[in-house]
């Protein structure tokens, strides 16, 4: 054989070993059981993303898997929200965290999507430079103001808070940008004012550049940014796994606010086997002040939503062609008055992960 087709022939079984190894590790190509539960059946997975809105789902599984029950379904933690929205449309995830407008907007377009369940309540800052000179909402005149996406809450919420002082969108230079990059675009001055979920605003206060202007708690009471939800399908099909993961979160959230213990405890074992974070960032925020985001009160109130959709549709985001029966379902939402917290206590030693 020539060393020419030697060659050729070396570079494609090479390339197949390549293939086949990507295949293995991240896809279910070679394996239509690679995320089977250990008796065989399909793997329950929730999407995620390493924000406070989301940490009932690391909370919720870290302590299943760390009492008799064992972890009943498996975080997918995602970078953004095109991967984590795609990962939900493609089926990878049965059930995901997403932002309340989006999940509306997808319904509209006919997304067969509910919503379950509730992430948290508040949970956001407005932040901008210490050294600049806005103090008011209505200092924002004229500045340039990064949001995380055209379907978050936090857009709807700058949108709300300027036609409460008489402004409009178009006074100030709105502008779309990853969460993760907004501290560093702070810092340098390439924005004015950034707003997302947490813990992101809290790194550039924690790093001591960053001024909070607002949080949601005193402007938009009970803020909702992030919710739970599932195709219709699996409300058909896996009923059963949507009803004990909405009562697992919903635990995890009382677990959460029932003492500034639990939050500390979970501020480590969230940021070191989920989110890849520094722990003094999540206890930061969820401690400065403790009420800066709450994991309770996480039913389904119609009058919420429909603020949401009200305000969707003058900001243009939303047609008003969905409502509330069409994207919620809240047969899920437990009796918040006899769900009982988790009774956990994180170990000292090196619990799983």
């Amino acid at each position: 054989m020539s060393l020419r087709r030697s060659l050729a022939l070396i570079s494609v079984v090479w390339l197949a070993a390549i293939t086949a190894v990507h295949a293995w590790l991240n896809t279910t190509w070679l394996s239509p059981r690679a995320h089977a539960a250990p008796d065989g059946s399909q793997r329950f997975r929730v999407g995620f993303l390493p924000v406070t809105c989301h940490l009932t789902c690391p909370v919720t599984d870290f302590i299943n898997k760390n009492m008799d029950s064992g972890g009943f379904f498996e975080p997918i933690r995602f970078s953004g929200w095109p991967e984590l929205k795609e990962a939900f449309l493609s089926g990878h995830t049965a059930a995901t965290f997403i932002l309340a407008p989006m999940a509306m907007k997808l319904r509209e377009e006919g997304v067969p999507i509910k919503i379950v369940y509730l992430g948290h309540r508040d949970g956001t800052a407005l932040m901008v430079h210490k050294s600049s000179n806005i103090y008011r909402i209505e200092d924002l005149k004229g500045k340039t103001v990064a949001v995380p996406n055209r379907y978050s809450n936090q857009r709807l919420l700058i949108f709300r808070a300027l036609r409460d002082r008489g402004m409009s969108i178009d006074d100030i230079n709105l502008v779309e940008m990853a969460p993760p990059d907004m501290p560093a675009a702070l810092f340098a001055r390439a924005v004015d004012a950034i707003t997302s979920g947490e813990p992101f605003m809290g790194q550039t206060e924690l790093d001591g550049y960053g001024r909070v202007l607002y949080l949601t708690k005193d402007i938009w009471p009970n803020f909702i940014s992030c919710v739970l939800a599932v195709p219709e399908e699996t409300i058909r099909t896996r009923r059963e796994e949507v009803q004990r993961l909405v009562d697992g979160i919903a635990r995890s959230g009382k677990w959460l606010d029932q003492t500034i213990d639990h939050r500390m405890q979970a501020a480590q074992f969230v940021s070191k086997h989920y989110y890849n974070q520094h722990p003094r960032l999540l206890s930061f925020v969820l401690s400065k002040p403790p009420d800066r985001v709450k994991y309770t009160n996480l039913s389904l109130r119609r009058k919420d939503f429909e603020e949401i959709e009200e305000l969707g549709k003058i900001s243009g985001i939303l047609s008003g062609t969905a409502h509330f029966d069409d994207y919620c379902d809240p047969s899920f939402v437990p009796d918040d008055s006899v769900v009982p917290a988790y009774t956990f206590e994180a170990p000292s030693t090196e619990p799983k992960p």
